[in-house]
């Protein structure tokens, strides 16, 4: 016969499971010491394009609250123009010039050979390496090749597309035949829109009981074309076009392609408070470059590809509660590769030494215990040459050089090249020492 339990005994058996159970949901996360990391690519996003950036045609409130709950640059900057290299500068923390790879403007279907080398360090790597579990759910564009892919390049787990742009619906690249939808090393069929579909593998990722601290690094093909709506299922999926599928499109459609992922980016968020993991977790959200045709890019000049500011200035959110106020508005310059120095240096993971970092840790802005200060950057395309030093824009395009105060003129209309001589031969001398480091520009047939 059973033997009764005790009331005694049933509440010390209740009160131990109830400490187990918050036991694993704490051992999910890590100390502030130690943070998870999310981090949250868009693609060609515009600076414009959230509606907490000046947007006027629609709303994303679920990035407007991140920005109020955490820090929002306003002079935050790709590390190129186009995806492949800034992908590339934000994995290695590194220029994207000084790797192969990252002089591809993007990598193609011609370019099947080509990719990150398979024994360069990554964040990813250093991070796993340092305790971490780590995830790719999204956008790769960084080479086709099991060897130049996201698994063996310190992501465990890979859920996405290897490609530049796929259909939302078929899950097709123009650059590859078949769908390029891709689950680790096998390419997988699945039924959905695609920034769902890494919304909710996101989603799923964050709730999985774990013992140590994770770095999921979701990277959206959103807004990025070819232009499909949620409610586009219906329509031809076959003629977007070459290359990036940029045939087609309207306002309207870009509307929905922003509304659906700020949605689902709603939805890793909620994972992240109902997992009770939102106090130790740094959440980084920016975009791989500045906008195409349906973004809004004001008050800058021209678009994705071009090193005129509308090409590379890019929104950019910092939020990890409790760690960084809430509600700040910083003017400090930053770049792809300072958030990878940043979670580096969050996490406690050091640097390879043999490739040190080009990116600076901007925790200590995003805290308030530094001020913000001037940078220097260099950019670097096929044709085109720029540079920031402080707030002057050194650009050099198709029509000659150029420097402009951004302070003054962030829409760069006014060329201060003859009245200010001596600063354009300064900034310009610093871009060319600078330049004679990477790797020469690619020699195209």
């Amino acid at each position: 016969m059973a033997r009764t339990v005790t009331r005694r005994e049933f509440l010390n058996t209740a009160v131990g499971t109830t400490a187990m159970i918050t036991a694993s949901r704490v051992g999910q996360s890590a100390s502030l010491e130690r943070p998870n990391v999310l981090f949250i690519l868009a693609d060609d996003l515009g600076y414009g394009d959230l509606s907490c950036y000046g947007r006027p045609d629609y709303r994303t409130p679920v990035l407007d609250n991140l920005a109020r709950q955490g820090m929002k640059f306003m002079s935050a900057y790709a590390a190129a123009p186009v995806c492949t290299p800034t992908r590339c500068a934000f994995v290695t923390g590194r220029y994207p010039q000084r790797i192969e790879v990252g002089l591809y403007e993007p990598l193609g279907a011609r370019n099947m050979d080509k990719g990150l080398p398979p024994d360069h360090p990554t964040v990813a790597s250093l991070l796993r390496k340092n305790g971490y579990d780590t995830a790719l759910i999204g956008k790769w564009h960084l080479g086709w090749r099991p060897e130049f892919g996201p698994n063996r390049h310190g992501y465990e787990e890979f859920f996405g597309i290897l490609s530049g742009a796929g259909d939302y619906f078929t899950h097709k690249s123009s650059d590859s035949a078949g769908s390029d939808l891709w689950e680790n090393l096998a390419p997988i069929e699945r039924v959905g829109y695609l920034t769902d579909l890494l919304s909710d593998r996101a989603v799923q990722f964050i709730a999985r009981p774990r013992t140590r601290p994770f770095y999921l690094s979701l990277q959206y093909t959103a807004p990025h074309s070819p232009w499909e709506g949620p409610e586009d299922a219906a329509i031809g999926h076959t003629s977007h076009g070459d290359g990036p599928m940029t045939a087609g499109g309207s306002l309207k459609i870009y509307s929905s392609m922003m509304k659906s992922m700020d949605t689902g980016i709603g939805r890793v968020l909620q994972a992240l408070r109902r997992e009770k993991l939102e106090r130790d977790t740094l959440v980084i959200f920016t975009s791989d470059n500045g906008g195409e045709r349906y973004s809004y890019n004001w008050p800058f000049s021209f678009q994705k590809l071009y090193l005129w500011e509308g090409g590379i200035r890019v929104p950019a959110i910092v939020r990890w509660s409790g760690v960084t106020p809430a509600g700040r508005i910083t003017e400090q310059p930053a770049i792809t590769m300072d958030w990878t120095a940043t979670i580096l240096a969050v996490t406690g993971t050091p640097a390879d030494p043999s490739y040190p970092l080009d990116g600076e840790d901007l925790m200590p802005v995003c805290k308030g215990t530094r001020a913000a200060y001037d940078r220097t950057f260099f950019w670097r395309t096929q044709t085109r040459d720029a540079a920031r030093m402080g707030n002057w824009k050194y650009l050099k395009e198709s029509d000659g050089e150029h420097l402009f105060d951004l302070s003054i003129d962030p829409g760069e209309k006014n060329d201060l090249r003859m009245t200010h001589a001596e600063t354009f031969e300064r900034i310009r001398n610093q871009y060319l020492a600078w330049n004679a480091r990477m790797l020469p520009k690619l020699k195209l047939a």
